[in-house]
């Protein structure tokens, strides 16, 4: 008798488990949209930066959430497909870190699922979002400001170099920012009496040429103008700037610690981690358009010391005793 209840139980059971098992929530599905390469070499362990922002909200990739991630590979036409794709796969959650043509396919790929960006520039003016206190809609996120920053990275070249006339600047003209940015930056060089050449490069052989141009036009430093295709092709721009014995400028520190002689801007790895934080609220219920649009507050000045000996500069310690952190 007890051998027959036992059989019954067991098999009503059993019957009943996959019933159960499909009634436990799926696990959220992260869409990861980025325009650039996803090789390790050139992402300065930013993705790993955006994972602890996830943890500190109380998500775990493989645990309780799962990220697909879609690389363009620099080629930003790839990326309305790309969008268009987790779209299709009904992700719970669309993020751009560090691509504003990532964010701007996200948002015209749909209206409904969240987004989460983080991009260099005015969220507002990119068209986003409605307001930065008040987004509205499905999408909000972190601006780094890191384009407005151009004018100020110049006065820096200056401060390094008072002799000097010509500067040069590198900018890829497919950045929803370069227009702006070229303003700001001619209308400080007017001001302070020197001549920026603006050169444009928005491929590989582009980079190229452009370096081969500021040797050709005796550039005594040159402003690196932030965007995901020069972060993914540093170590060929570091690699020009070495032969060239060039001075440089940079929007975040990693380009200081990976050879080039100075960079000012907002911390770049701190910027990932509160998009994983953000990411990691929205998928706890809160709506994206009412979360504020997070604004970088403190920006640093990192000074590579050793690069400035490599190419024979001289740096002035009025320069250094501002400098958030000096590599020796």
């Amino acid at each position: 008798m007890r051998r027959r209840y036992f059989i019954k139980v067991f098999a009503g059971s059993a019957a009943a488990w996959p019933l159960a098992a499909r009634a436990q929530p799926a696990v959220p599905v992260i869409g990861y949209l980025y325009s650039g390469s996803q090789d390790p070499l050139t992402d300065f362990s930013l993705v790993p930066a955006f994972r602890t922002g996830l943890g500190e909200v109380g998500y775990t990739e493989g645990k309780n959430v799962a990220i697909e991630f879609r690389w363009a590979q620099d080629e930003n036409n790839r990326l309305p497909e790309l969008a268009a794709d987790l779209v299709r796969r009904r992700v719970t959650i669309i993020v751009t870190p560090g691509s504003t043509p990532s964010a701007l396919a996200a948002k015209a790929a749909t209206t409904t699922i969240p987004i989460v960006f983080y991009v260099g520039g005015d969220p507002v003016q990119l068209g986003l979002v409605e307001s930065l206190n008040r987004p509205g809609g499905n999408v909000t996120g972190v601006s780094a400001l890191g384009a407005e920053l151009g004018a100020k990275r110049l006065q820096l070249l200056h401060e390094l170099l008072p002799a000097a006339v010509r500067f040069a600047m590198l900018i890829n003209p497919d950045n929803q920012q370069a227009t702006s940015t070229i303003a700001d930056v001619r209308a400080t060089a007017s001001d302070i009496g020197v001549q920026v050449d603006i050169l444009t490069a928005s491929n590989s052989r582009e980079i190229d040429a452009a370096f081969a141009s500021m040797v050709q036009k005796r550039a005594a430093a040159v402003i690196i103008a932030p965007d995901a295709l020069f972060r993914s092709r540093r170590a060929q721009i570091i690699t020009h700037l070495a032969r060239q014995a060039l001075p440089s400028i940079f929007g975040f520190r990693e380009y200081a610690e990976a050879g080039g002689l100075m960079s000012y801007g907002s911390n770049l790895r701190d910027n990932y981690r509160q998009t994983g934080i953000y990411a990691g609220r929205v998928l706890k219920g809160e709506k994206p358009g009412n979360l504020p649009v997070l604004q970088a507050s403190k920006f640093e000045l990192v000074i590579n010391l050793q690069t400035a000996k490599t190419i024979g500069t001289d740096v002035p310690p009025t320069l250094l005793a501002r400098a958030d952190e000096v590599i020796e």
